[in-house]
């Protein structure tokens, strides 16, 4: 804007055009995009590098070095049976990586132990394989070559005894009892309440379905098969309080004495 002196009109404001230089911007300076993702894809590959060796590194730590080698045998719920006894049994291959130690090998040549009811094997690292052991208990003796044994609830002959252990009945056969019949003579047997097997002297058996119990008094009890055993006991725990000579509870629904 521009004052023109005008003598007639006097000072009077007009417009003109005024030229104002314009000066052009500057952008700024962006960075190829090419090289940002370069440096990225380079961080990543890095990074992966990283991740692969700390991976082979632990894998041979695991695997193959002896920073993590089977160096102890550990047992434990073992009674009967002896911790060397199951020790060697196992065989664990000490030195060896503990990751490439067969755990189902061990339990499988444990679990062969007759007295071995259950086994459970494991890892506890860094150097130990630990063996959990359940052994069998004996409900009963059954004489073998002159021998007592143990007879477990499952009909397993298991350990020997140098004498009849107190409160354990007797398994008598004719000769011509068979491994089945042995099976059954144990459910019977454990299918008794404690107070009856205290009373029982020995228990006769010919075959799965000819099972006789001889209690201490003299009297006799005709059991029959192992079917319906714990029904049996029930019926036989009520009888016994009556006098008599001879029990029948092949059929429990129709229990007979004489």
């Amino acid at each position: 804007m521009t004052a023109v002196r005008d003598d007639t009109q006097g000072d009077v404001e007009t417009d003109t055009e005024e030229t104002v230089p314009v000066l052009a911007r500057r952008r700024p300076r962006r960075r190829p995009l090419r090289h940002g993702l370069r440096r990225h894809r380079w961080l990543r590959w890095v990074a992966g590098v990283v991740v692969l060796v700390l991976l082979a590194g632990s894998a041979y730590a695991v695997w193959f070095s002896d920073l993590l080698t089977a160096r102890r045998t550990v047992v434990t719920g073992n009674s009967y049976l002896s911790g060397v006894a199951v020790t060697g049994q196992a065989q664990v291959p000490l030195g060896r990586p503990l990751a490439r130690v067969d755990l189902e090998a061990i339990r499988q040549r444990v679990g062969s132990m007759p007295a071995v009811r259950s086994v459970q094997v494991s890892r506890d690292w860094p150097h130990e394989v630990r063996i959990k052991i359940t052994e069998r208990t004996a409900v009963a003796v059954v004489e073998v070559a002159g021998h007592l044994r143990g007879l477990s609830s499952d009909g397993v002959l298991f350990r020997p005894y140098d004498s009849r252990p107190a409160g354990l009945p007797e398994i008598r056969d004719s000769g011509d009892a068979d491994t089945a019949a042995l099976r059954e003579v144990a459910d019977v047997v454990s299918s008794l309440p404690a107070g009856v097997l205290a009373k029982v002297d020995h228990v006769s058996v010919a075959t799965v379905d000819q099972i006789t119990l001889t209690m201490r008094s003299g009297r006799t009890v005709v059991w029959g098969s192992a079917t319906d055993s714990a029904q049996k006991a029930a019926v036989l725990a009520v009888l016994l309080t009556r006098d008599s000579k001879q029990i029948d509870v092949s059929v429990p629904g129709r229990p007979t004495t004489r």
